[in-house]
């Protein structure tokens, strides 16, 4: 049996990703190689995590994905497990720099900002009393933790290329009155910058692709998911519940977004835009939504 508290377990999530956010950044402004102090915190957090999880689980008698307090820690948790990939991939520890503070602000919000009352494990609604729980819910955050960490690499990105294009206008007349930034491509990255900065961007671009690529498929998956889990509940796949409107905009968004990308072939600034749009959206459909507390959906967060 378990006896350390969940609160408790949460603190110390808590000071791992701040201790983990820390280094990363002492790490890159002193350009000292901290690899292992970066992996190791990550797989601390990670791991008091996961008993976080398993405590909560035996206190409230299901998996803890049920309100806004637990699937925001589950939220952070996938988003560190996205970070410690995303650093073995690369080893780049700006990259690590760019995505760290995202689980530590999360698992923040979740531990410090949201009361009491909301923290506390319930049981189950009879809504909630389904199979589909634990398929639909786990399938969906991942989906949005995914395209988070896809949707900072592209805001990245942009402010990245906005510097590098603002250097190219001052260091070349002829582009000041022919471009604009949307028409700023890699060809003219190759040519103005040095190729330390545009091999860094390329990665940029090529990384936000593959995450929202990734979060794509789990995203539609939740969505149909949850349509049939509603007809299992309420007698119909769709409602118009503002939550399912916001999945269905967050999906178009990001399904325009690989249009551009896979169709029209394009990289670079203006799938940027779109990933950086839809950055927002998320948060939207996740977050917002709920926080109006109307809709079928806002059971979960505040009942």
């Amino acid at each position: 049996m378990f006896t350390i508290t969940t609160n408790l377990l949460s603190n110390l999530t808590f000071v791992s990703l701040f201790v983990n956010c820390l280094v990363a950044w002492i790490s890159y402004i002193f350009q000292n190689k901290k690899d292992q102090l970066l992996i190791l915190f990550n797989l601390l957090s990670l791991t008091l995590s996961s008993v976080f999880f398993l405590e909560r689980w035996q206190e409230s008698g299901h998996f803890p994905i049920s309100n806004l307090y637990e699937s925001l820690i589950f939220l952070s948790f996938i988003i560190n497990v996205g970070i410690l990939w995303l650093y073995k991939l690369t080893n780049n520890v700006l990259l690590y720099c760019i995505s760290s503070p995202a689980p530590l602000l999360i698992n923040a919000f979740a531990s410090f900002a949201l009361s009491s009352t909301l923290q506390k494990s319930s049981p189950l609604i009879p809504a909630l009393k389904s199979n589909w729980l634990l398929m639909h819910v786990t399938v969906m955050i991942i989906s949005y933790a995914t395209l988070i960490l896809g949707s900072l690499l592209a805001i990245a990105f942009l402010i990245l290329a906005l510097i590098s294009f603002n250097s190219t206008k001052q260091a070349n007349a002829k582009l000041t009155s022919t471009a604009n930034f949307t028409s700023f491509n890699f060809e003219l990255i190759e040519q103005t910058s040095n190729s330390q900065l545009f091999n860094f961007l390329k990665n940029l671009d090529n990384l936000s692709y593959r995450f929202i690529g990734i979060s794509f498929p789990f995203l539609t998956i939740g969505i149909i998911s949850g349509a049939v889990w509603a007809n299992e509940t309420w007698g119909s796949y769709w409602n118009w519940d503002p939550k399912e409107t916001w999945a269905l905009i967050t999906w178009l968004v990001f399904a325009i977004y690989l249009h551009f990308r896979l169709i029209k072939g394009l990289e670079g600034v203006v799938p940027s835009i779109i990933a950086s749009l839809g950055f927002l959206v998320v948060w939207i459909c996740y977050l917002g939504v709920n926080l109006l507390g109307k809709g079928l959906h806002s059971y979960g967060f505040f009942n």
